[in-house]
């Protein structure tokens, strides 16, 4: 169907179908009665509107039998629409018209050349469908209920919005033809000319009768159009840029390239500089055959490919993380182990037994370095009479050895105690916080297949360090977790592997690389979070945690001059007594470490601090006030500067009945004191646990109900058959797990069949079996410490655990009555009150 635009309703105008050869013909005036009977001449795909001319292909036998119906040359043209059902439907308004002219297409296929006049309603009889479909139809007028305030103002927002879309589309000829429109129904109809315009927006076009509504149904679809254009030109005009844009770079980095090449000067796309940066590394020693000729590869694969690519830059970056690495560079060991004895002392109070340690780890490396070099002399001779005997014998200097790691609650001074290694060894230090990675990429790096791709810590972290032998520190093993992305925990096994990781090979670098002279130290809070095969490669090395006097020494050596420099303050001007530093650290504190007590004397120089400040500022022009001098913060002071001390429960204060009893564990944070609590409630079955209670300390529930039911008729006492056992361990935000509450349940349950009461100066620790046997635990310093900081006086530890009792301190062992039980019957002749008492 061929669509005739608005300057072509003049008589004069040409209808543009000279295939047809017909003659021009002026649209005769029609009497136009009220109601119709008209043949119906669907329309499949278009929409006729009022003053159109088209060409109408007679494909159909509907199009074929309504042409052939007409009487007088008059037709009613109705869009046929699609229906939900699949079917077709009927638009509910057509238009009147008539036939001009009769011929053909050059197909052959027979065509109409129609005029449309007017709107018409379909009726809903139909009259007859001999020679085709006949209705009933009405004619309508273009009316409005709008005033013609109203309507004058739409036809002039219509004309506006169509001549500036007519203008952006160089439609400078159909802007001509719409100013000679003067008909308000008819310029709304106008709009049907615009090609892109929808099926269903012809469809709603036509069935708008009201003149004033039409005309914003043709203003909104106006400015629909516009606003298209408006972004499609955004668009392009965008991409031209960009298209620009890197047309432009291209060509001025090949002039760039042309003015090097003339100054002789080289140009890093070519691969010139990498290949002279490796052809230094290969003969100064520094890389093995192997990385060489990946390198090489790559270089290779730089030069064929075109500069400004996307793989030649992954290439680039690639070859940039090689040589960023510092292959020509590693630490020279002048191991002194005096010396190194005076750098552990100078850093870290105390800790005797891991310095002890330590040293040994140095001496052995010492060792091993002095011998490996005597070794390397006398392969030197042999080699020069058999090259090739010696070029096969394995590196006599890679150092092996364990992997040391470093196990103890916060604030004890395992990381310190890395960089003290560091020191000593005279080594670069990095340290690797691996709490919460979930990545195994982390260690091991990403895929070059993957966007924003780069190798993992361990490799930045030489990068970071600046040598290929750096002490790397390896915090919190222990907080390292796994999810669909991988286990890091699996990756560190080769990485602490002394067998292994002189061939890690990183993902991204994808070729092995010699981790075997980079010293690796591994801290940890707990030990039971660490993967069984990791802990297997790993030397246990564990600080449990600090006595009170202890403590007080590290903050006078080390806590206080520190914190007073970095309060601004000058050495003497603020001290405290050593009466002072033991109350913060007994009253304040009750930790295994000395994060806390940094803290408040920080807090404390902070307020002295403030105070000076205060006092120099008023002291300006003034002479000076009295008390101007050094501040010296005693016992009497701590109150105003700290406030008072936390409320800390004692335990002799919680055990008041009996059922209740104290026991040591061993957390992250060190050790501490729990009690446990046992009632007998109403009813039969399994004992009740609450407190966050793990599988093991329900087993060791119910092995105490048990043990109790056979050991209480000695005492003179059964456990009833209509009560059942709830033991509730407070704190129960806390989680508890592990066997060393065994003696302490079944404890506070003989207690309570007993009417006993436990002493409140007794605590204790030990798993017990279902004959009463009492077996060894772990963590005997901690637990003792933590007993001690309680003011615990009586401890009831397992007899196999009487050697532990050599790493306690002295002054801990001499404040305690520390008994070894055997059975579960010397727990309680130490542990329950006497009869008389109870």
């Amino acid at each position: 169907m061929t669509t005739r635009s608005p300057e072509d309703l003049s008589p004069d105008a040409d209808l543009d179908n000279t295939e047809l050869d017909r003659p021009e013909l002026d649209s005769p005036e029609l009497d136009r009665p009220e109601v119709l009977t008209l043949p119906v001449m669907p329309l499949p795909d278009g929409v006729v509107l009022p003053d159109m001319v088209v060409t109408i292909a007679l494909q159909s036998d509907e199009a074929l039998d309504a042409a052939a119906a007409t009487v007088d040359e008059r037709l009613l043209l109705v869009p046929r629409l699609d229906a939900p059902n699949g079917g077709h439907r009927y638009a509910r308004i057509g238009v009147l018209a008539t036939i001009e002219d009769r011929g053909a297409l050059p197909n052959g296929v027979p065509a109409l050349t129609i005029r449309s006049h007017q709107r018409v309603r379909i009726g809903t009889g139909i009259i007859g469908t001999t020679g085709g479909l006949w209705v009933e139809a009405e004619t309508l007028d273009d009316t409005t209920t709008a005033d013609a305030e109203v309507l004058t103002d739409l036809v002039t927002e219509y004309r506006a919005a169509a001549s500036n879309l007519l203008d952006r589309v160089g439609g400078k000829r159909m802007a001509g033809a719409l100013r000679g429109i003067t008909d308000p129904g008819t310029l709304a109809d106008s709009v049907g000319y615009w090609p892109d315009l929808a099926l269903d927006q012809r469809v709603q076009l036509l069935e708008t009768v009201d003149v004033a509504e039409r005309l914003r149904l043709a203003t909104s679809i106006v400015k629909q159009a516009l606003a298209e254009i408006e972004v499609r030109n955004r668009i392009n005009n965008e991409v031209s840029e960009d298209l620009d844009k890197a047309q432009r770079d291209a060509i001025l980095r090949r002039q760039l390239a042309a003015i090097r090449s003339e100054l002789g000067e080289t140009d890093d796309s070519s691969g010139t500089d990498y290949r002279a940066q490796l052809e230094e590394l290969v003969a100064n020693g520094h890389v093995a055959d192997k990385v060489a000729e990946a390198i090489a590869f790559e270089i290779a694969k730089l030069e064929r490919s075109g500069g400004e690519s996307t793989e030649a830059n992954w290439i680039r970056t690639w070859l940039d993380t090689v040589f960023d690495l510092p292959w020509a560079s590693r630490s020279v060991e002048h191991l002194d182990l005096g010396a190194a004895r005076s750098i552990l002392d100078a850093d870290h109070t105390g800790l005797d037994d891991v310095k002890d340690r330590l040293i040994e780890y140095l001496a052995v490396r010492k060792l091993r370095a002095d011998r490996a070099d005597a070794r390397a002399a006398a392969a030197e001779g042999a080699a020069s009479n058999d090259d090739e005997s010696a070029a096969a014998r394995p590196d006599p200097r890679r150092p092996g050895g364990v992997i040391l790691s470093l196990v103890g609650p916060p604030g004890v001074g395992k990381t310190s105690l890395g960089s003290s290694i560091a020191r000593a060894l005279d080594r670069e230090f990095v340290r690797l916080a691996l709490g919460g990675v979930h990545d195994e990429a982390e260690i091991r790096g990403h895929r070059r297949t993957y966007v924003g791709a780069r190798p993992g810590r361990l490799v930045r972290a030489l990068t970071e360090a600046g040598t290929m032998n750096p002490v790397v520190l390896l915090d919190e093993v222990d907080k390292v977790g796994s999810d669909h992305r991988g286990d890091p925990s699996a990756a560190l096994l080769e990485v602490l592997d002394p067998a292994q990781n002189h061939s890690f090979r990183d993902h991204y670098l994808e070729f092995e690389l010699d981790l075997s002279d980079v010293v690796f130290i591994a801290t940890a809070n707990v030990l039971d979070t660490i993967p069984g095969p990791l802990l297997d490669r790993m030397e246990i090395i564990s600080i449990e945690g600090y006595t009170e006097s202890e403590k007080a020494a590290i903050a006078s050596d080390h806590l206080i001059p520190r914190l007073v420099e970095s309060n601004g303050l000058d050495a003497g001007e603020v001290t405290f007594t050593e009466a002072a530093i033991r109350q913060i650290a007994g009253d304040y504190t009750r930790e295994a470490g000395v994060r806390q007590l940094e803290r408040l004397l920080d807090k404390a120089l902070r307020k002295s601090a403030t105070t000076i400040a205060t006092r120099d500022a008023d002291e300006v022009g003034h002479e000076p006030a009295d008390g101007s001098g050094p501040i010296t913060v005693d016992v009497d002071d701590l109150h105003d500067l700290l406030g008072r001390p936390p409320i800390q429960e004692k335990a002799v204060d919680r055990i008041d009945r009996p059922g209740i009893a104290t026991g040591l564990a061993v957390t992250g944070a060190g050790g501490d004191v729990l009690f446990v609590e046992a009632a007998l409630v109403p009813g039969n079955g399994e004992p009740v646990l609450t407190g966050q209670l793990g599988d093991v300390m329900k087993e060791s529930a119910s092995l105490a109900r048990s043990l109790a039911s056979v050991r209480a008729p000695a005492f003179g006492a059964e456990f009833p058959d209509d009560r059942r056992l709830h033991v509730h361990f407070p704190a129960g935000a806390v989680p508890k797990d592990g066997p060393s509450a065994g003696i302490t349940m079944t404890t506070a349950l003989m207690s309570l069949l007993l009417d006993r009461p436990v002493r409140g100066d007794v605590a204790m620790t030990g798993e017990v079996t279902l004959q009463g046997r009492v077996l060894p635990i772990g963590g005997v310093k901690q637990k003792v410490l933590a007993a001690h900081r309680a003011g615990i006086r009586t401890v009831i530890l397992p007899v196999a655990n009487g050697p532990d009792l050599d790493e306690v301190p002295s002054e801990v062992r001499e404040a305690l009555d520390i008994h070894l039980a055997t059975t579960i019957d010397d727990v309680l002749e130490v542990a329950l009150t006497p009869v008389a008492v109870a």
